[in-house]
């Protein structure tokens, strides 16, 4: 950071949002007065001085002293202690710092009053005057401020603009609709969209070859005008023996007019449904039957399908409530409780029954992958079709296809089960405030369960936990459309607004965040790229005592307790070192030892780290750090057309 002496600070309490402009390109990347980054279209609208910052769990009688800002795309805190210098061993975002979190990112936002706190939200009296604040963010990380030293007004000044700005009434108030970045995508050609036709006339005949079994499901168009179902995408592939007028007459029996879709085929033909089930208003089964005997139709043998259903003692609010009881056990508000909590803490944790969903998840989707295996097809069926349909699918295509254990392969999986497929990312992740909520983490459910998968075959899945984890956190970052729109229709409504349209942004495109050095570590050193016809099916243990907690995701922010020089990551990076000598040695025996591309696709990985890395919540001081080279570069036919880790061929 630049430190320069000028006063140009601009409030900006008061003001509607038609009254913000954004900073001037000569001014949006200046640090003046303590001030901080702000990204193209960021504007600065409050700060407080001499603010005091306490540790997670730490002791709250020492502070660090610092500067908090709030802009409209985050919520940042800049110490007055000297930094200049420091090694940190962390991973590092181009769109926000370690000490910054994102707008979309805040839960709840409590007043200090005493020792006591009290929760508020938009609409509520702000006292005035405000001591401190207590922030509790989605993503599990907490922020303790206290104004005691700052000027008169400043506390209340930035309480009253967080409770305005991340809470936002409306969709168009969210800071991806300001981002004025020109955006040229570098998004790996490998990762499909799904919304064009090719992509999903590519994945039919990817995973049915047989051209006869083919013939079975068709490739419909009648939905691209979103006319058939509003949550849907464009094109949707059904049963051949369904006319597009059937398809039509049919979805209105359905909750959401969403009428058995196909998802996935096996090489024998059996299919992976989902649906909705019947509108509360229909009596007559008439058209579900219709519908079921259709996909009978289109199975090679005609054999009758599995339905599964998945709304029996599971369902979004009941995951929400596990959660919100979960995440008091990874958000302790001080050093005692948190030790109370420890005391009980395996008892607590079955009282919040996160685990009993993450089994039951796995559970239903080990039951679906062994009908498909004997070669029936599976019909998922849930009230609305796009929560549970969304993560037992993916599940079942993540056991029984190894295409989607790669990391394009799971992104493009992500694009169609839950991106083109309409989960409600908009509500569940809780973007737009709503008197009745529908906030439910049902995706990190489904991270969770992806999760327990590597801990259980670590060779098998191209990605690491650190890629999951940066995904949860890219989740509540408001600049990229993939998490923050409900279904296609919206994100196309948006991106064709003429007056204020949104940038379609993947979050796939991970240079728009980080560097190659940092998406190295979203790849499996144990990984096992053999051939995929030589990988079978998946079966994950899945009884409550068999799964773990995802510690680097749930508790990283809580400092006491992080490892120091330790933690099961270390066998990760030993295993990159090993993988880096390996290809050495191969780049060696073809004449390659002294190649300038060798060197410039190696990258310094730190040795020291601690057991959240790369999300440790500690200075890493002096670090010894290893070069580990890119071995994407074996992959290509010529060192000299080596390509980087992302635009490298599979």
């Amino acid at each position: 950071m630049e430190s320069k002496s000028c006063n140009n600070f601009i409030s900006y309490v008061g003001l509607e949002e038609h009254e913000l402009q954004p900073l001037g390109s000569s001014r949006r990347n200046s640090l003046c007065d303590n001030n901080i980054k702000l990204l193209p279209g960021e504007a600065l609208i409050t700060k407080a001085q001499r603010v005091l910052m306490f540790s997670p769990v730490g002791d709250q009688n020492q502070g660090t002293s610092g500067v908090l800002f709030v802009t409209n795309f985050k919520l940042s805190f800049v110490t007055t202690e000297e930094t200049d210098g420091e090694d940190v061993a962390r991973q590092q975002n181009h769109l926000y710092g370690y000490m910054d979190t994102c707008l979309t990112n805040i839960e709840d936002i409590y007043v200090t009053v005493g020792d006591k706190r009290r929760k508020l939200v938009p609409g509520n009296t702000v006292p005035s005057k405000v001591k401190g604040i207590f922030i509790t963010c989605k993503n599990l990380r907490t922020w303790s401020f206290s104004f005691k030293f700052s000027p008169i007004g400043d506390g209340k000044n930035v309480l009253q603009t967080l409770l305005h700005h991340a809470f936002p009434s409306g969709h168009n108030l969210l800071f991806g609709y300001d981002y004025r970045e020109a955006y040229y995508s570098s998004l790996d050609k490998g990762v499909r969209l799904f919304r064009d036709i090719s992509d999903w006339q590519n994945e039919l005949e990817r995973t049915v070859r047989n051209e006869k079994l083919r013939k079975s499901w068709r490739l419909s168009i009648a939905n691209v005008d979103f006319k058939l179902c509003s949550s849907l995408s464009r094109y949707v592939i059904v049963p051949d023996s369904v006319t597009d007028n059937q398809l039509m007459d049919a979805a209105k029996c359905f909750q959401g007019n969403r009428p058995p879709i196909w998802s996935w085929s096996s090489s024998r033909g059996a299919a992976l449904v989902k649906m909705s089930e019947l509108s509360p208003l229909v009596t007559n089964r008439k058209q579900e039957n219709v519908m079921f005997e259709n996909v009978r139709k289109s199975h090679p043998q005609k054999m009758q399908p599995f339905v599964l259903e998945l709304n029996k003692g599971i369902n979004a609010k009941l995951i929400a409530a596990a959660f919100s009881k979960f995440a008091v056990l990874c958000c302790p508000e001080n050093i005692r409780q948190f030790w109370l909590q420890d005391n009980n803490f395996y008892s607590l944790l079955e009282n919040t029954k996160w685990l009993k969903y993450v089994s039951y998840c796995l559970q239903k989707a080990v039951e679906a992958c062994e009908h498909l295996h004997s070669g029936s097809s599976v019909i998922l069926q849930e009230g609305a079709g796009t929560d549970l349909c969304c993560v037992i699918s993916s599940l079942v295509q993540l056991l029984m296809d190894p295409y989607f254990r790669t990391i394009n392969g799971f992104q493009s999986l992500l694009q169609k089960e839950w991106i083109a497929g309409g989960h409600p990312f908009c509500d569940r992740l809780g973007h737009i405030a709503q008197r009745t909520s529908e906030k439910s983490p049902v995706f990190l459910l489904y991270l969770d369960c992806v999760w327990q998968l590597i801990q259980q075959f670590p060779a098998e899945v191209e990605f690491t936990e650190t890629y999951l984890t940066t995904l949860w956190d890219a989740a509540h970052v408001s600049i990229f459309d993939t998490f923050v729109f409900n279904c296609e229709k919206d994100r196309s409504a948006a991106a064709t607004d003429p007056e204020k349209p949104f940038v379609l942004r993947s979050v796939w495109d991970w240079r728009e965040q980080f560097s190659d050095q940092d998406i190295l570590l979203f790849y499996n050193p144990f990984y096992n790229s053999r051939d995929a016809t030589d990988k079978g099916m998946l079966k994950p243990l899945y009884s409550i005592p068999t799964l773990e907690l995802w510690t680097q995701c749930y508790f990283r922010w809580i400092p006491t307790l992080e490892i120091r020089n330790g933690g099961r990551n270390h066998i990760e990076l030993y295993a990159r070192l090993l993988r880096n000598d390996v290809n050495q040695l191969k780049m060696c025996l073809n004449g390659n030892c002294g190649s300038p591309t060798i060197k410039s696709n190696s990258y310094s990985v730190p040795m020291n780290i601690d057991s959240f890395y790369p999300f440790s919540s500690k200075k890493s001081g002096n670090t010894v750090s290893a070069p580990i080279m890119n071995s994407s570069i074996l992959a290509t036919e010529s060192l000299l057309e080596a390509q980087s880790l992302i635009t490298a061929a599979d």
